[in-house]
């Protein structure tokens, strides 16, 4: 048999082992559970924790072998784990019988007949092993693999920081006096002997039952609990004085605390205990259950429930989805969106825009009672989630209420208020299978019912999902084209119609994609214009289009006028006035070289920021055109209220003005508005030489279409009309 070798610096080895407090009598209970799960894991008969000390060794927790037991030597020169503690990593015997270091040890030749090891250090948190842990068998094993290493390594890590515990639990010993660790602490603090009772507390203790400081020295800890909980409590204390430790002891959770004036609530306790010059002492960390749990119970309020109007919120809609989902899986989700809600706020302020919402809001919770649960979004969207026996005809009816509802007009700060509500609908198993994804099918249905207009109800088909992608990947690409110039202009000329002259060109824009071809505004300018591209896209159109009217007019037309179509977005966003200004002193333009059209959609917002742009742009000089008008709302209010240098009349009043009186009509009396306001005119859409008499004997002064040219690149229109050969792009 060979011994163990000697380990360096043994003697503070030893010297660290005392620290941890333990003996053969004075085992660890908290390693227990852990030995035991090492011999259930690795498929063996027997395991233990064993501490290594200078001549002996013994257990701190074992299973299926007893320390002292018949044939179990625990001298340390006989013990496997005085050599596995020498060794770095995971020492293991196959067989001890063919082992020239334990062939003859008496734990293998004698009673014991141990004939597998395997055994791990256990290290102090500065590296010095204090034991090992340990997996044994009475038969060899060849068997013991890589991952069988790995577990015993990574249980042999938890029984090491059980280890620290105790260690750290004993040190309490040399804490500070009391008055010191714990008189301002926040902490509900009291110390209290082995027979209970209190020798020291703090204000937080006294405070949290109701006592005077003064009255807590002497107590019995146990008037501090409510009578049926004194005795469980009281054994729980009594069999850590006899361990000498609180270790492996779990207080219950359904303790409840007594205060002074007879109340009871859930209390918390966390115990400790050290020796104190031989005498046990007790250190117990208390706090009120009742008061935490009724905070958490709140702080889940407010994570779950809208503040402003009472609703759950998003997160909370989402949780009961998925639960219903998992429940029955019959469900629809409404989404709703107020149409009109932004001019509330903005003329009547975000009070009442406020007052509105929480109106909505009862208005839905009445629609729906109690077969459904409402919640607000954020903003102006609510949605409305209906789990048993949703079906569509269901929840169309439903959202149709819904609607109805909100349309109702509503007083707030006495004026009379109406707005309208939109409703995407998504049915489970029709459409979606989860939350998230049917929430995302039901505001693709709402994106759909805005567009066909106000107080609309749609219901989701896969084809919106399709359109979705792609918008998306049009933006994707639009992205691309302004990154990487595939943006081109043509240009279609305006003529006078007295005498077939050129006064004009209007710029339009085309997209030169890389694999589509040339594509008209119609396959992306609604994508373009409502997306963040369009300020810095506009921007490329305006200087663009000055650069080559400065150049058309230095090479044969010097009063050509240029005509560039605004996005609505260049109106409310940046300086468009000063980025005129630049324009047009960059490329040495005069003001009345250029005309900027807007359209109804733009002017009917009726918002100030974009009358007063307008304004400022005229100021300085330039044309402002009114586009297709006609075709929508505008009133006579807007001519008056409005710089407009121009109208342009629609191409949809053009096109019969030769053969449908009522159409000839509509153009007669917008000329003669026209003429009243002090305003010039040019119709769009002429395609014949009968529709250009026509348009010229009712007093139109210019004109733009096909009669004349369909729009063109710089180069060919600047070749039709002999202005300068060609285009600005020639003269690099």
């Amino acid at each position: 048999m060979k011994c163990p070798p000697a380990l360096p610096g043994d003697s503070e080895r030893v010297k660290a082992l005392s620290d941890y407090g333990l003996s053969e009598d004075r085992p660890l209970p908290s390693l227990d559970p852990l030995v035991q799960l090492a011999a259930r894991s690795l498929g063996m008969p027997m395991a233990a924790v064993n501490m290594i000390g200078s001549d002996q060794v013994f257990f701190a927790a074992s299973v299926g072998i007893e320390s002292g037991g018949e044939g179990v030597d625990m001298r340390r020169d006989v013990s496997f784990c005085a050599h596995a503690i020498a060794q770095h990593g995971v020492m293991v015997v196959p067989d001890a019988a063919l082992d020239e270091r334990f062939h003859d040890n008496p734990l293998v030749a004698g009673p014991a007949g141990f004939r597998f090891y395997a055994g791990v250090p256990l290290l102090s948190p500065q590296g010095q092993p204090l034991g090992a842990l340990c997996v044994l068998d009475q038969r060899p094993r060849h068997d013991f693999s890589d991952a069988d290493r790995q577990c015993l390594r990574e249980l042999a890590k938890i029984a090491s920081d059980r280890l620290e515990l105790r260690r750290i639990e004993l040190s309490a010993s040399a804490m500070r006096p009391f008055d010191t660790f714990a008189r301002n602490s926040p902490t509900a603090v009291a110390w209290f002997d082995e027979i209970g009772s209190i020798v020291a507390w703090n204000a937080s203790a006294a405070a949290l039952f109701g006592y005077p400081q003064a009255d807590g020295v002497g107590r019995g800890i146990e008037t501090l609990l409510a009578p049926r909980d004194r005795a469980e409590v009281a054994a729980l204390i009594a069999r850590a004085a006899q361990a000498g430790s609180v270790d492996g002891l779990s207080m219950p959770e359904r303790i409840r605390g007594l205060r002074r004036d007879g109340s009871e609530f859930r209390l918390g306790i966390a115990l400790f205990c050290w020796n104190e010059n031989g005498r046990l002492m007790f250190n117990v960390h208390l706090h009120d259950r009742t008061a935490r749990q009724l905070k958490q119970e709140e702080l889940h309020r407010l994570a779950s429930t809208d503040m402003l109007t009472g609703l759950p919120n998003r997160a909370s809609l989402h949780r009961r989805m998925a639960a219903a989902l998992l429940e029955s899986g019959e469900l629809a989700v409404l989404m709703l969106d107020l149409d009109g809600f932004k001019d509330v706020n903005d003329t009547l302020g975000h009070g009442a825009g406020d007052g509105l919402l929480c109106e909505v809001a009862r208005r839905l919770q009445g629609c729906v009672g109690e077969h459904g649960l409402v919640a607000r979004m954020g903003g102006d969207e609510f949605a409305i989630l209906l789990a048993s026996g949703a079906d569509r005809r269901r929840a169309v009816a439903l959202a149709q209420r819904c609607v109805d509802a909100v349309a109702e007009p509503l007083l707030l700060d006495g004026s009379e208020v109406r707005v309208a509500a939109s409703c995407g609908i998504a049915i489970a198993g029709e459409h979606g299978l989860d939350a998230l994804e049917l929430v995302g099918d039901a505001d693709l249905a709402l994106y759909k019912a805005k567009k066909d207009g106000r107080g609309q109800v749609c219901v989701f088909v896969p084809a919106l999902r399709e359109q979705a992608n792609t918008r998306r990947l049009l933006g994707t690409e639009l992205h691309r084209a302004v990154s990487e110039g595939e943006f081109v202009l043509f240009y279609q000329p305006q003529i006078r119609l007295n005498d077939g002259a050129l006064v004009g060109a209007e710029a339009l824009i085309r997209w030169l994609h890389p694999s589509q071809g040339l594509l008209s505004p119609a396959a992306f300018l609604p994508a373009l214009e409502s997306g963040p591209l369009a300020p810095a896209v506009g921007a490329w159109v305006l200087d663009e289009a000055c650069a080559q009217a400065a150049y058309w007019r230095a090479h044969g037309a010097p009063e050509l006028r240029i005509g560039v179509n605004l996005f609505a977005a260049q109106l409310r966003a940046g300086d468009l006035v000063g980025d005129v200004m630049a324009a047009l002193q960059r490329h040495g333009l005069p003001a009345s070289a250029l005309e900027l059209e807007v359209t109804e959609n733009i002017v009917l917002d009726d918002d100030a920021q974009v009358l007063e742009t307008l304004a400022g742009l005229r100021a300085i000089g330039v044309g402002i055109a009114f586009d297709d008008f006609g075709t929508g709302y505008a009133s006579l209010s807007l001519l008056k209220k409005y710089p407009l240098t121009r109208l342009k009349i629609d191409r949809s009043f053009v096109k019969h003005v030769h053969d449908s009186d009522r159409d000839a009509s509509v153009i007669r009396a917008i000329v003669d508005m026209t003429h009243s306001f002090g305003l010039e005119i040019i119709a769009e859409g002429i395609e014949n030489d009968r529709q250009c008499d026509r348009l010229y004997r009712m007093g139109c002064q210019e004109g733009q279409g096909y009669l004349f040219s369909q729009p063109l690149p710089a180069l060919v229109f600047g070749d039709m009309f002999g202005i300068g050969g060609g285009a600005l792009a020639m003269r690099a």
